[in-house]
């Protein structure tokens, strides 16, 4: 049996000099209930926290970590540039040699601009499109995260055309009526908004596959729609790849799915576990930001040697390894397929979404293709499951609305174990 003492202690201590005690607000529990637990080391497909327990691995930092944890050429490469230095604020060669390789990865992109977060490659990104075009308006999805800047924590007006409203304090009104909030995967209502909004809109942004109201894969012609629409308007089509890029296939959600994007944003994957972010795009689009063009965009630690190195090191064997990419499928569909057998021998109502080595398990009777969908779980019995499986020593991503990441050191023996512990866990209900 678990037990979680130390944990539960130190979360307690963090309360008290951290809001809620994390860093970030999904790691706190809040929508499953409990008290996080707090991790010691990780290697490899499995976590081990302070109270001496192990998990297989389900949530791979939220995506960053698919060779599976300390992986040694990157560990490696991390110790011999620590020993040169950590940070410069001068440029080095690392940052071209990454540069170089991302690009021949991606397709459609001549030129990228290496930043901290995904939330600051996505909020770049929407600035450049704007000084790009001369238009201010964008369009997002509801159930779609882009991080945390004030354009994208918008909620959804009252109908298709109307503005959006602030759904965090701190956001401005004025922020707000930039932001037209459209359904993912219902293409008619973006064109009505394209209607309503004739010449103002500088880009529509969207993950390619949603990843934060579950896995969501685009449904059949929706990319190619807003692909379709911002031709004929003249505005950007900027895909969200902080959770798909590098991690679908070498070229990310634009590859695997066949639509090029105007702007790509990277995050998560590219920087092989340490803090990195992304955007490119074509050079002539690239050309406006500074110091050649008049969008302004700085950073005093991006293209940071250490994150580069680490991201380096992660792209090369991903770029020099096409079979991983079919093997992440694999054992993805595999779970996916067995987790449906059990099920459907048990009975309960579900929906299993999977692309490539992202996938979610909803309890709910109806297909989940939007946020309104996937608002309609069991959530209670999604809380259950979480942690019923937690005490059994797998760890899932602690809410309803996020996708599973897998990553190349889960065995198929992980898989099975895995398995069998959720056949025990329904034993429960």
């Amino acid at each position: 049996m678990y037990t979680y003492t130390r944990s539960s202690n130190l979360f307690a201590s963090a309360k008290k000099v951290i809001p809620g005690g994390v860093n970030s607000p999904v790691r706190a529990f809040k929508s499953v209930g409990g008290a996080p637990i707090f991790i010691e080391k990780a290697e490899g497909a499995y976590l081990y926290d302070v109270d001496g327990n192990s998990y297989i691995d389900y949530i791979a930092s939220w995506g960053p970590m698919i060779l599976g944890h300390a992986h040694k050429q990157v560990i490696d490469a991390l110790n011999d540039r620590a020993k040169k230095g950590t940070s410069f604020g001068i440029p080095t060669e690392l940052e071209t040699q990454i540069a170089e390789l991302a690009c021949s990865m991606a397709p459609n992109i001549d030129q990228i601009r290496f930043v901290n977060s995904g939330t600051e490659a996505c909020m770049s990104a929407v600035r450049l499109a704007r000084g790009y075009t001369n238009r201010e308006k964008i369009i997002k999805f509801s159930g779609c995260y882009h991080g945390h800047s004030d354009a994208f924590l918008i909620e959804a007006g009252s109908g298709a055309v109307t503005f959006g409203s602030p759904n965090s304090p701190g956001v401005t009104s004025g922020t707000a009526k930039d932001t037209l909030l459209a359904r993912y995967n219902d293409l008619e209502n973006v064109e009505e908004i394209f209607k309503a909004n004739s010449d103002e809109i500088a880009a529509i942004i969207v993950e390619p596959v949603a990843g934060n109201m579950g896995c969501v894969p685009p449904a059949k012609g929706f990319l190619e729609g807003l692909r379709n629409l911002c031709d004929r308007s003249g505005a950007l089509l900027i895909f969200d790849e902080v959770m798909t890029g590098f991690r679908l296939a070498k070229g990310g959600a634009q590859e695997l799915l066949g639509v090029n994007a105007d702007i790509v944003t990277y995050g998560k994957v590219i920087g092989g576990g340490l803090p990195v972010g992304a955007f490119g795009s074509r050079r002539e689009i690239m050309s406006h930001l500074a110091p050649e063009g008049p969008v302004y965009q700085a950073g005093t630690l991006s293209g940071n040697p250490l994150a580069m190195s680490a991201g380096l090191a992660t792209l090369s064997i991903l770029n020099s390894s096409p079979e991983l990419y079919m093997s992440l499928e694999s054992k993805t569909k595999y779970l996916k397929n067995e987790m449906a057998k059990i099920l459907d021998e048990k009975g309960v109502a579900y929906q299993l979404n999977q692309l490539g080595s992202m996938m979610s398990l909803h309890f709910s009777n109806e297909p989940v293709v939007d946020f309104q969908s996937a608002s309609k779980g069991n959530n209670p019995l999604f809380n259950s499951y979480f942690h019923g499986m937690l005490k059994r020593g797998v760890y899932l991503p602690p809410s309803a609305f996020e996708s599973y990441f897998l990553n190349d050191a889960l065995s198929y023996e992980d898989l099975c174990k895995t398995l069998e512990v959720f056949k025990d866990f329904l034993k429960e209900i």
